[in-house]
């Protein structure tokens, strides 16, 4: 740093303050400082980083499947901030399994990580509540923690669903029912804002309606149902399927949850309600950024904007 000090004609401290982000230097004297760095090589040592911030400008990613279409929108968003921030990011991916999630986290921990973003798998998440203690920063996305008062980004999912079912019914339906994963958080979220527009439009709510499988469409029991409102990406492709399947003799109108691939080349194109993944792991690095930054509120629970895109697999009345 004193070779590039030297060469820029600045002070050391200036040649930190570029180095690092900091505010008070002027675009000419950067400028200056970053053609130092180049025709130098300059490359900043991370331990003494370490040794002078207690920081290693290391972060975390937790999730199911980083292949999953979501998770990688996530993963762009939060590298995006991470590298605007001069963060270095790792990840790992759980399979859903809680005990995996704990063993990842803990071992990135380990290795001194400023902060975890984690889309949380279901089961208790206390055991970060240690690791929290001593410095780490968390954020959750997609999904709250259990059992820990943590900062949270997720889908205004009770929000999105109101939405599709008061479409749905302002198209004619009146037996409208739900497949999703009755064990996730997202169909908590999801069922509240469906009972909560059936109730508004005063429609009943048979309980075997709530608790479909692609399957039970095609039941005799449940052929009342004229739309479906499907809690994930993979409930709207297996009722696609399904329906496929049953030809002619079965339309239901569906509202997926979460876009999907050619969901607007196939015919009918498939209605959803969709957010933006990436925009969630903006949010994420954003809010763990200025904790590691030092800000000190209480944790926060952020909600992203959904829309309803309609496109034809929901834009008709019942048959009966």
């Amino acid at each position: 740093m004193k070779d590039v000090a030297a060469r820029a004609g600045v002070a050391l401290k200036t040649v930190s303050r570029v180095v690092n982000g900091e505010p008070g230097v002027t675009p000419e004297t950067t400028s200056r400082v970053l053609g130092a760095i180049e025709d130098l090589g300059f490359r900043r040592n991370e331990s003494a980083r370490l040794l002078r911030t207690g920081q290693t400008a290391t972060l975390g990613f937790i999730a199911d499947d980083c292949a999953d279409p979501d998770l990688a929108g996530v993963w762009r968003g939060l590298e995006e901030v991470a590298s605007e921030h001069g963060f270095l990011l790792y990840a790992g991916s759980t399979g859903g399994e809680p005990s995996r999630e704990e063993q990842l986290a803990l071992s990135l921990c380990a290795r001194r990580v400023d902060g975890l973003i984690i889309v949380p798998a279901p089961g208790d998440h206390g055991y970060l509540v240690p690791e929290i203690e001593a410095g780490t920063a968390a954020v959750f996305v997609l999904r709250p923690p259990a059992s820990l008062n943590a900062d949270t980004v997720i889908a205004d999912e009770r929000g999105g669903a109101r939405a599709a079912m008061a479409h749905l019914i302002a198209h004619g339906h009146r037996r409208i029912g739900y497949v999703g994963d009755p064990a996730g958080h997202r169909s908590r979220e999801l069922t509240h804002g469906y009972a909560e527009a059936m109730a508004a439009a005063g429609l009943p709510v048979a309980e075997s309606w709530t608790s479909l499988t692609p399957q039970r469409l095609l039941e005799p029991a449940v052929t009342a149902v004229t739309a479906v409102l499907c809690g994930g990406r993979e409930h709207t492709v297996r009722v696609l399927r399904t329906l496929a399947r049953a030809g002619a003799a079965r339309r239901v109108a569906i509202v997926g949850f979460g876009d999907l691939d050619l969901a607007d080349v196939v015919s009918p194109g498939v209605t959803v309600v969709s957010y933006d993944a990436a925009q969630a792991g903006r949010a994420a690095g954003e809010l763990i950024v200025r904790r590691l930054a030092g800000e000190e509120d209480p944790p926060r629970r952020i909600e992203l904007p959904v829309r309803l895109v309609p496109r034809g697999s929901a834009e008709f009345a019942p048959e009966s």
